[in-house]
């Protein structure tokens, strides 16, 4: 048994590292193809880095490996031994990738369309590498040094203060504000395709509906949508009296329909949509219907 489980854990790491292998090649041909060789620096110490190649030629993925080494050794304790392999590993990989791939392409002269492209290919693999719980260090091991001094700010605003910043470096660098634009939107179509990637598209919705005859509605979903519907106690801020909200998480398709349902029985009912990254439960999606 035990053996088995040792053999299954080693299978599973394999696994994970071929695709943070994977990964971290698509990353590099977003940044050889479509970063490198318009000056764009959507961040991190490999946008950095690209801004010092084009001043003077030193390889990207090198300098930028080197620039993790000192926080490599600072965080080592703080890691962990196996977040401290994946993480060398992903930061070696994504630096050896673009050294191999800068100067193989030459795909697009245009801006917008790098900075597009660019960002969709780079926010795939990103997402992919994120699936498989690697990572390639850069801001995120400098943020998370920076946290541990400053434990006020949280890691998404420091990565994204430290990312900003690169992106005016670079701007001010090649003196040219259409690569801070550029550059901008890279990160922008970036971070929404990992998004996309870790949650998938949205399609369910809640509705907190706020109404005097929540009764009467709650009936009328059980007929006509055959959903379930949650009662909140609640307390007016004005009226000082005790209410019931309604919470029902209902499919795309039946949005309509309940919005329909809603204004038939109380035209005044007060209703917040809100969109669901994901639901688990009969009915949606992660149950096995029989």
């Amino acid at each position: 048994m035990e053996k088995g489980l040792k053999k299954g854990n080693i299978l599973k790491f394999l696994v994970d590292m071929f695709f943070v292998t994977l990964a971290c090649m698509i990353m590099a041909f977003a940044f050889a193809a479509f970063c490198i060789p318009l000056d764009i620096a959507p961040g991190g110490f490999s946008g950095l880095a690209t801004v010092i190649y084009s001043f003077t030629g030193a390889p990207v993925g090198a300098v930028s490996f080197i620039m993790c080494i000192p926080l490599f050794v600072i965080l080592y304790k703080d890691m962990g031994a196996i977040n401290f392999l994946k993480t060398l590993y992903g930061t070696f990989a994504f630096s050896f990738f673009i050294d191999i791939m800068t100067g193989k392409f030459d795909i697009t002269n245009d801006l917008f369309l790098a900075s597009v492209f660019g960002g969709i290919v780079f926010g795939v693999g990103v997402g992919l590498l994120f699936k498989f719980k690697g990572t390639t260090g850069g801001t995120e091991l400098l943020a998370l040094l920076i946290q541990k001094r400053f434990p006020h700010f949280t890691m998404g605003n420091l990565i994204l203060i430290l990312d900003g910043m690169v992106v005016l470096i670079a701007g001010i660098a090649f003196r040219n504000f259409e690569i801070m634009v550029y550059s901008g939107i890279n990160i922008f179509i970036a971070t929404k395709v990992i998004d996309f990637i870790q949650e998938g598209t949205s399609y369910t919705k809640a509705f907190y509906i706020f109404t005097s005859d929540p009764k009467g509605i709650r009936n009328a979903i059980f007929e006509t949508l055959d959903r379930g519907v949650t009662f909140i106690k609640a307390k007016g801020g004005y009226s000082n009296e005790d209410k019931d909200i309604l919470l029902c998480v209902v499919s795309r398709m039946e949005v309509a329909v309940l919005r329909e349902l809603i204004s038939d029985i109380d035209p005044d009912a007060f209703v917040i949509l809100a969109e669901v990254s994901e639901v688990l439960g009969e009915g949606f999606k992660g149950v096995t219907e029989e």
